[in-house]
């Protein structure tokens, strides 16, 4: 649901050529990129993403624990060094201006990843920066609310 202006509906051309992006950043592996959209997804505060990619994410077969443990993912050992990597590289963008894209996490983005990769990997966090910047400035939220069946508690 669009609480404010539907984009698509405004701009048709635009939001198109923003979803364009996806078709230029095969690089880099759908499971990945699902964790790298809902990392931003998580930072910024996106409702609406953070529904949208961690549903995408459970479809393309990542486990549930690994999404719960997602937003925590510096502390466990579920995640792989080019996993790792490409989180930090995502919070690093996310947060840009209080980072300013440091060495070190951009160092472990290229071993981990080729000039391709990281130059897809980049724009799949920038695309998701700015998915998230026009679904909370419109008030975009999940449309569907998945009930969970009433096991002794209430909802």
């Amino acid at each position: 649901m669009i609480g404010r202006i539907d984009y698509y509906q405004v701009n048709p051309k635009a939001v198109n050529g923003l979803a364009a992006i996806d078709k230029h950043t095969t690089s880099i592996d759908q499971r990945l990129r699902l964790l790298v959209q809902l990392r931003v997804s998580q930072i910024n505060g996106c409702v609406y993403c953070v529904d949208l990619h961690s549903r995408a994410a459970r479809d393309a077969g990542e486990s549930l624990q690994r999404l719960d443990c997602l937003v925590a993912w510096q502390e466990c050992s579920f995640f792989s060094l080019a996993e790792r990597a490409a989180l930090a590289w995502a919070e690093a963008l996310t947060r840009v201006s209080q980072t300013h894209a440091p060495d070190e996490a951009y160092q472990a983005v290229r071993g981990s990843f080729s000039e391709q990769q990281t130059v897809d990997l980049t724009l799949v966090i920038s695309q998701m920066n700015s998915w998230n910047r026009l679904a909370i400035g419109m008030r975009r939220t999940p449309d569907r609310l998945e009930l969970v069946p009433d096991q002794g508690g209430s909802m």
